[in-house]
């Protein structure tokens, strides 16, 4: 009988691990392994498949479910020879899907910059992140970064696009024209072929947006009139995070990878924060093994409608609840694995989003 080499695989449990179900927000746990084949999946509490999308594009990165009941869906399409950069092809997107429960394709845009990120817009359109060319009189003057990495002398930085449900542009905000390139440094240790590497965009109501760049370790909400930043959290409280999200009492929720983070050991946090003055009113860490709790990069935080928080600690596919107090009361970690180039075999999970049952009459 072979034995499995990979490690992680050897050493953990897979599938559910924990549920206390007095204390879990019940309902149904929907997530795409980020490597896998194109296929998301509902589980239920007990951590069974009921229900999956066998999508037509393996993820770019994740999709989640829409107020109507159908699944939007951030896909990858093939990178083109000669474009962008190398790298690019690991987070790159291409495509974005709303499907149907049976896997029908309702809509569909395609851009071949679009990464990460993209949201379905009240209007029926969406807004998402794009890259593009760092003008070349700018480039040289962004600071930090390894020297002489930047990409056959080229550097890139977000574009954000909205579109109507024809696809047109109806609004777009260029990332190198509202950031300083002497502040706003790329992280020493980082190649300079992009600048900020945004990974999530978040539309607000009234048309404003929440962008998050990794890059610069930089979480800021956008107006929408003028392009400036309303508000900004930055280094030291962030390091290079990902997935904020709007709470209802106006706070912000993030899960702060800590990646290059000032301490001998590294670990990441989930926070919630009140964005205007930089306060931290919520940190969830574990605090019986600090580096027990990491992901150097992907992952997210949703605060759920009973006040507990669903994480996904991206890079080892670990999917969790804790409460208020910090105790976990469900868990599960995803059995599906993939040999990926440069990550070797994995289960990494983008994200991943727990619904209450209500949202699933077909489940009912």
């Amino acid at each position: 009988m072979s034995i499995d080499q990979a490690t992680w695989r050897r050493t953990r449990k897979l599938g559910l691990t924990a549920h206390d179900k007095h204390k879990a927000y019940p309902g149904y746990t929907l997530y795409s392994p980020m490597f896998g084949d194109g296929t998301a999946y509902l589980l239920d509490m007990e951590g069974n498949d009921v229900h999956s999308w066998d999508l037509p594009l393996p993820p770019g990165d994740y999709a989640y479910m829409l107020p109507n009941g159908n699944l939007f869906y951030n896909a990858k399409t093939p990178q083109e020879p000669g474009s962008f950069f190398p790298p690019f092809g690991i987070f790159k997107g291409g495509a974005m899907m709303e499907i149907d429960w049976d896997g029908n394709v309702v809509w569909e845009h395609r851009d071949p910059a679009h990464h990460h990120d993209g949201r379905r817009t009240e209007s029926g359109g969406a807004v998402y992140l794009t890259i593009e060319q760092v003008p070349p009189d700018l480039a040289p003057k962004v600071q930090g970064g390894m020297a002489g990495t930047e990409y056959e002398g080229k550097m890139w930085s977000d574009r954000i696009v909205e579109i109507d449900a024809d696809g047109n542009t109806i609004w777009e905000w260029h990332a190198h024209e509202h950031l300083d390139p002497l502040e706003d440094a790329i992280l020493d240790s980082d190649l300079r072929n992009e600048w900020t590497h945004g990974n999530t965009i978040v539309p607000l109501p009234g048309g404003d947006v929440m962008v998050s760049f990794r890059g610069i370790s930089t979480v800021a909400r956008i107006d929408r009139a003028t392009g400036d930043f309303v508000w900004r959290l930055g280094s030291p409280l962030l390091y290079q995070q990902h997935d904020p999200s709007m709470l209802p009492n106006g706070n912000v929720l993030i899960f702060n990878n800590g990646t290059h983070r000032r301490h001998p050991l590294v670990f990441s946090n989930v926070i919630e924060v009140e964005p205007q003055l930089g306060n931290v009113v919520w940190d969830y860490r574990d605090a019986t093994s600090l580096g027990g709790f990491y992901s150097s990069y992907i992952s997210g935080a949703q605060r759920l409608p009973n006040g507990n928080t669903l994480i996904c600690e991206g890079v080892p596919g670990r999917i969790f609840e804790v409460t208020p107090q910090a105790e976990i009361v469900w868990e599960y970690i995803n059995p599906h694995f993939s040999d990926v180039m440069a990550f070797g075999t994995n289960n990494a999970v983008f994200r991943a989003f727990r619904y209450g049952p209500e949202r699933f009459p077909k489940l009912a």
